[in-house]
This record gives structure tokens, C-alpha cells and sequence, in this order.
């Protein structure tokens, strides 16, 4: 015998067998009690039943359409924002977030082209406008999709 091969002993108990007459002490109304719902053959309700109550699902208004759970949510920066970095650096995920231009940590980064840029800079993200990728490589620099 080993200790993974040790199993609880089976179960011997007798399941409550009702409806069979007084003497065997679950007879008459089977442990049902009297009258009422749950004395009766289905007695047991649909899921949601509240007793003739309005239900839930029915008092709160239905909410219309569709919310997509999976929508990509990106961290959003324009080129305008982009001018206060020094000539030449490498603007990334980490900088923006160490200067506190990106709110939500961990979403995907994404360039827009609202305002100016005179800077050259290499700029890496996730995806940009066409309008942000034209600014940024007319200034001289790189826009890199990581």
C-alpha cells in the first residue's frame, strides 16, 4: 500500500426513500411539511421566480447595444507634446511614462499628429496617424512601430 492509493472507504448510508406509507416515518406528506409552494409536485420554481413579485430581471431596464470588452485602449500622445524633448533623443514607452505623459500604465502607445514638431527625434510606439508619421519624418527624425 502506498499513500496515493489510500482511498476514503465507500459510503454505506441508504438515501431517504419518501412516499412510502406512516410507518416508515417519511410517509403522508414525505418531509415536504403541509400546504404551501414547496409542498407541491414542482413546487420547485424557475430560476429567477420571486413569487409572482415582479422579477428582477424584468424591473431593471434593459440597457440597449453592445459593449465591446476587447476594445484596444491605447495611451494617446501628439506630436505638439513631443517638442518640449531635446534634439536627437529617443522618445519610447519608458521616457514618456518617467515625464508623466502617459496615464494608463501598460496600454499600447499610439502617436497623433495634432500640433508642431520642429525637433528630429526617434520616436517608437505602437502605431501612429498618418498625419503624426508625415510631421515627425519632415522634422528629419524616425517613427518606429515597436
Amino acid at each position: 500500500m502506498k499513500l496515493h492509493e489510500i482511498k476514503p472507504p465507500e459510503s454505506n448510508k441508504k438515501r431517504k426513500r419518501v412516499g412510502r406509507g406512516d410507518g416508515s416515518g417519511h410517509g403522508t406528506t414525505s418531509g415536504r411539511g403541509t400546504k404551501g409552494q414547496l409542498s407541491r409536485s414542482g413546487g420547485n420554481t424557475r430560476i429567477g421566480f420571486e413569487g409572482g413579485q415582479m422579477p428582477l430581471q424584468r424591473r431593471v431596464p434593459h440597457l440597449r447595444g453592445f459593449k465591446n470588452n476587447r476594445k484596444m485602449v491605447f495611451n494617446v500622445i501628439n506630436t505638439g507634446m513631443l517638442e518640449g524633448f531635446k534634439e536627437g533623443i529617443i522618445v519610447d514607452y519608458d521616457l514618456l511614462l518617467k515625464k508623466g505623459l502617459i496615464m494608463k500604465k501598460g496600454n499600447p502607445l499610439k502617436v497623433l499628429g495634432n500640433g508642431d514638431l520642429k525637433k528630429k527625434l526617434t520616436v517608437k510606439a505602437n502605431g501612429f496617424s498618418k498625419s503624426a508619421r508625415e510631421k515627425i519624418e519632415k522634422a528629419g527624425g524616425k517613427a518606429e512601430v515597436i
